[in-house]
């Protein structure tokens, strides 16, 4: 019992670690974790190193930028509406808000950023409250803001 007991502390403290890892100079790995509490996938964490250090440029440049959601498990994606084939299921994707920076302008920037190759080619996305970007390799864009 003694020894089951230390395996399971041991792997408690990797997960604490792991949690705690800083990614870039102002992202940490727990930022980019689900909301649902589960443990994030071993080959998901690669791709949360990629988009961190695409995100921190951004950040960089404009400073503060919060993130809404990042990785999402298969469970969680469904119960909030997210597409099957979500970027957020591979941890490509973060929903970004600025208090300074409007959705559609944030997107325009991501944009700017991507055609002067400064941030990976991927997804743009606005929201009325947020800013979808992603990592995927290909251009895609859409606007999902309601009328006001």
């Amino acid at each position: 019992m003694k020894k089951v007991l230390e395996v399971i502390n041991k792997k408690v403290l990797e997960v604490r670690k792991d949690f705690n890892m800083k990614l870039t100079n102002n992202f940490s790995l727990e930022e980019f974790e689900c909301k649902c509490g589960c443990i994030m996938p071993e080959f998901v964490k690669k791709n949360v190193q990629e988009l961190a250090e695409n995100l921190q440029v951004i950040r960089d440049i404009y400073g503060k930028i919060d993130l809404t959601n990042a990785y999402r498990c298969k469970d969680h994606n469904a119960d909030v509406g997210g597409s099957a084939n979500s970027q957020h299921l591979k941890g490509k994707a973060a929903d970004i808000k600025s208090s300074d920076i409007d959705p559609g302008d944030m997107a325009a920037i991501v944009d700017d950023l991507m055609k002067c190759e400064s941030f990976k080619l991927g997804g743009v996305g606005i929201y009325n409250t947020f800013t979808h970007v992603d990592i995927r390799g290909t251009r895609a864009r859409w606007s999902k803001t309601a009328k006001k």
